[in-house]
């Protein structure tokens, strides 16, 4: 990468690639134009992706697949350059094997595109989300406290404050907006990680992800769920010029959300 290129870096959610390749898809992503883009919830194995797919409008990609149960979780990274280094397996079979984390390494910096896991359904399912973040962040500190700049985007599966869902009162005893998960995303502002959204909008409410039902989407009763965090000499040294929440584009229950970086 040449000096001070500028980067946009999308991530969405896209419950199902299948499905969303189906909704135009690809002229959606031909008319953002990200620089590298990263996607959630794939739902594929490896053997059910189409050249499309892995050759997405001349993208390289990268992909992290499910092992333990089909057409679940996975996420894809596409790129316009080629990574350092990619890393998809992470010595922890207990959370590899949901294909949920993708590791790219850059010139300056190291991108983390994670789909941290949903605690509604069960209590074993939110000790599973809250024993993910820990090893993530523990895993991701070990890097920061080496001097790495990192990025840490995807679906986080949890909405911060207040401000970040539309009905903060009767959702905070649902899974999403505990205060044991709340308290996650504190450590992690702790430890000296930004996000970015917040850091340039403090105020403005928006939202990433809307439920199918109630009408959700129309009426705009979302959740901020759908981060890009950041190290904070990342910040400190201006990188970032701007972090953005796409509501106008569709194809899935969560919308694209972004950065864009100077490097």
């Amino acid at each position: 990468m040449s000096d001070h290129q500028q980067l946009k870096i999308m991530s969405w959610n896209v419950n199902g690639l299948r499905a969303v390749m189906k909704k135009e898809f690809v002229t959606c992503i031909h008319d953002l134009d990200p620089d590298i883009l990263l996607l959630q919830e794939t739902k594929l194995q490896e053997d059910q992706r189409t050249d499309e797919m892995i050759r997405l409008l001349s993208y390289e990609s990268f992909w992290s697949y499910s092992t333990v149960k089909k057409g679940y979780s996975g996420v894809a990274a596409y790129s316009k350059q080629t990574p350092d280094r990619v890393t998809t397996s992470f010595s922890m079979p207990e959370f590899d094997n949901e294909g949920r984390v993708i590791r790219l390494d850059y010139p300056g910096f190291i991108l983390f595109n994670v789909y941290f896991p949903n605690g509604q359904m069960s209590d074993e399912r939110l000790q599973y989300k809250l024993d993910f973040y820990d090893w993530f962040l523990t895993y991701a500190n070990q890097l920061k406290d080496q001097g790495k700049s990192l990025i840490v985007t995807g679906d986080f599966n949890t909405a911060h404050n207040e401000i970040d869902l539309k009905n903060p009162g009767p959702n905070a005893k649902r899974s999403g907006f505990l205060r044991v998960e709340r308290d996650v995303l504190d450590r992690m502002i702790d430890m000296g990680y930004v996000d970015t959204f917040r850091h340039f909008y403090p105020e403005k409410v928006k939202y990433s992800w809307w439920s199918y039902r109630f009408n959700a989407r129309k009426n705009n009763a979302g959740w901020r769920i759908d981060y890009f965090f950041v190290t904070k000499d990342i910040i400190d040294k201006g990188v970032v010029k701007n972090a953005f929440i796409d509501n106008d584009v569709f194809g899935s229950d969560h919308c694209p959300v972004g950065i864009v970086i100077n490097i």
